[in-house]
């Protein structure tokens, strides 16, 4: 069971400048939230090893890159078996295509993953060479990003108290 840690304002502050940048500097970060560098230092490790900050990453925009095509694919396994499970995810965390997977309820399929690739010919290679060859997957159903409205990772820190 894991335990929440109490976070004050600073650990707050932190946590949405990080959000925004998590390139700042120390002393950038420190500045911005109002603290000395030391200190915003420790909180930072503090956050880090109690993992609420798990880790850094650097956005890449997709289009400058040709990725030009976001799919969500709703998956649906013939059996619902915990081996069944452990297999499709152990194999679905091979693919670089795929950046999001969730195990769903309330929907007909098991799964939805979101998968980023160049263009229709090698969405249609993935599936077909990938995706669909899994076993257990009895049945996939696409869709296609028209437009991203709203694409941020930010956790809403409102409720964090």
């Amino acid at each position: 069971m894991t335990s929440k840690i109490q976070l004050d304002a600073f650990d707050v502050k932190i946590l949405q400048e990080l959000q925004i940048d998590g390139g700042l500097s120390n002393q950038e970060l420190a500045e911005k939230i109002g603290l000395s560098a030391s200190p915003c230092l420790r909180r930072v490790k503090i956050l880090e090893e109690n993992g609420i900050i798990e880790k850094r990453v650097t956005l890449l925009d997709r289009k400058k890159l040709g990725l030009d095509i976001t799919a969500i694919i709703q998956i649906g396994m013939d059996r619902h078996t915990p081996k069944k499970f452990e297999v499709f995810e152990a194999q679905l965390k091979t693919y670089e295509e795929v950046i999001e997977c969730y195990l769903i309820t309330g929907q007909d399929a098991d799964y939805t993953i979101k998968v980023v690739v160049p263009d229709m010919e090698a969405y249609q290679e993935f599936l077909l060479n990938h995706i669909t060859t899994i076993p257990g997957v009895s049945s996939v159903t696409s869709s296609f990003v028209m437009r991203r409205v709203v694409d941020t990772g930010a956790l809403p820190l409102k409720y964090v108290k």
